[in-house]
């Protein structure tokens, strides 16, 4: 029988005994009150593991440990190849275990399984192989001085980073920032998404049996308010990476001032816009933003949720659009062949529905879609949606629904489209679709954002940073840059007697 059918995904998943207790000190703990918290299945709505609620102790506790770490040398202190061997062996530890990992992540925010074991894990392995590799690439410097001395400009780690994470790509992103900052030879005190804890425990147990040693990675579980909020305020962390909403990212550098004025790394929403000219590819263009909006369920950060499309065009794109949104598999995510699952939780689908509303309101017209589907599972689903002549004021063209609603709105000249696309809080990516490639280099240059694809979207690779402009935020995941952010310069001057 194959390994990966849906019968034998659901008789894995149905073994699984997920533990949400913290991960402290390289050791399972519960909450030092012993409280917890009860995770509901978005793919049936049906009650799942309990996880400890951290809270403020439990941070201290967190951050005491990965302190000691630091202090007494136990990660950076090793010889570079040695921390590089050890990274790339957590790597092989998490592909061994990619079927755990991506039931785990299943479970936790309801996508489908072929994604979280197809894209998720090995994207999750390859970033912790990458940023292991450029371990003993790391040079310091010599700056230029005068024949008595000698000059050295050393990169040296910051010390104890909180990172904080979110539930739409759970362990690409844990990887991301714990990659990095492990790179750096800093310890780390992350704190994932209430909605999505097991992985992110699961990833840190393995990080220790690749060698890692014992409090150089800690995981506090636990409500943002409850255990995010006393790691951004703690005076003994000197840097948050934290990756969530543009309201939250700010509320993170105020607690950064308030407390010892530690640093912070932000990548925040987007509402990126896709600008389709009429000599596009209408075929490419529309292949291309209905992967980027649906994938996920469109809980994407960089989603192509905003379509400016020449007037000319518009009717022809969405009919091309929803085609390929049309064909795509919704269901059980446990089903290898679906191709959209659930959204992480109730509340949230209730705030997607909630703005789908506000477009029927505001007057745009519904194309497809628009409701929530497959009650019968329990779960959380909502179709894919297409609004059609819309307006750039219009609250679906410039709330960050984070589901799968994508927003089109005709324009009648370059000037007009350049606007619009940059009529917005974000800066996070963005798309041009057009023939005319001097064109598409003025747009790529004026375009604020912190990604530009022409012809295409959502192409990456681990080579080139991710991050954006405006309130989508600052500092870059991905590539050698991200090492930079959990680095600081230090010089060290002689002079020869």
């Amino acid at each position: 029988m194959n390994a990966h059918t849906r019968a034998a995904w659901q008789e894995k998943f149905d073994r699984l005994r997920p533990d949400g207790r913290m991960f402290i000190e390289g050791r399972r703990c519960g909450a030092k009150t012993g409280e917890r918290f009860v995770r509901t299945r978005p793919m049936d709505g049906i009650d799942g593991y309990e996880a400890a609620r951290g809270m403020a102790a439990d941070v201290d506790g967190a951050v005491a440990s990965a302190r000691r770490a630091f202090e007494n040398k136990r990660w950076r202190g090793l010889e570079p190849l040695a921390r590089k061997e050890i990274m790339l062996k957590w790597a092989n530890l998490v592909r061994a275990n990619a079927e755990e990992l991506a039931l785990l992540e299943t479970y936790d925010v309801g996508k489908p399984i072929g994604d979280t074991f197809n894209v998720d894990i090995p994207s999750c392995a390859r970033t912790l192989q990458f940023y292991g590799e450029t371990i003993d690439k790391l040079y310091d410097e010599v700056a230029p001085t005068g024949p008595n001395d000698r000059a050295i400009v050393k990169k040296e780690p910051l010390g104890v980073v909180g990172v904080i994470t979110p539930w739409n790509y759970p362990l690409i992103i844990d990887a991301w920032k714990l990659g990095a900052a492990l790179a750096a030879g800093n310890s780390v005190v992350l704190k994932p998404a209430e909605q999505s804890s097991l992985g992110a425990l699961r990833l840190a147990e393995l990080a220790m049996e690749a060698g890692l040693p014992a409090g150089v990675v800690n995981v506090v579980t636990g409500y943002g308010h409850e255990a995010g909020k006393p790691l951004a305020l703690h005076d003994d962390v000197a840097m948050i990476a934290f990756t969530g909403s543009t309201v939250i990212g700010r509320t993170i550098m105020g607690y950064a001032a308030q407390s010892n004025g530690k640093r912070v790394a932000l990548e925040l929403g987007g509402k990126s816009p896709v600008i389709v000219f009429a000599d596009g590819d209408l075929d490419a263009a529309a292949s291309a933003i209905a992967w980027g909006c649906f994938y996920n369920s469109g809980e994407t950060c960089h989603a192509s949720t905003r379509v400016i499309v020449e007037r000319s065009v518009q009717d022809a794109l969405v009919e091309k659009i929803g085609a390929i949104a049309t064909g795509l598999k919704q269901g059980d995510p446990l089903d290898p062949a679906t191709q959209i699952g659930a959204l992480v939780e109730e509340e949230h689908m209730g705030k997607v529905l909630g703005l789908i509303g506000k477009g029927h309101e505001e007057g745009a017209s519904l194309r497809l879609g628009g409701n929530r589907v497959l009650t019968e599972l329990g779960g959380y689903y909502v179709e894919p949606t297409i609004f059609a002549d819309a307006s750039n004021a219009m609250s679906i063209a410039r709330e960050e629904i984070f589901g799968p609603v994508l927003t089109v709105i005709p324009f009648d000249s370059d000037q007009e489209a350049l606007a619009m696309a940059n009529d917005t809080i974000y800066g996070l990516a963005a798309g041009v679709f057009t023939s005319d490639m001097t064109r598409a280099h003025h747009f790529s240059e004026d375009i604020q954002a912190g990604t530009v694809w022409i012809n295409a979207y959502d192409l990456s690779n681990l080579a080139t940073p991710f991050g954006g402009f405006k309130q989508s935020g600052f500092g870059r995941d991905r590539s050698v840059h991200a090492i930079d952010k959990y680095m600081d310069y230090k010089t060290v001057w002689q002079r020869f007697l």
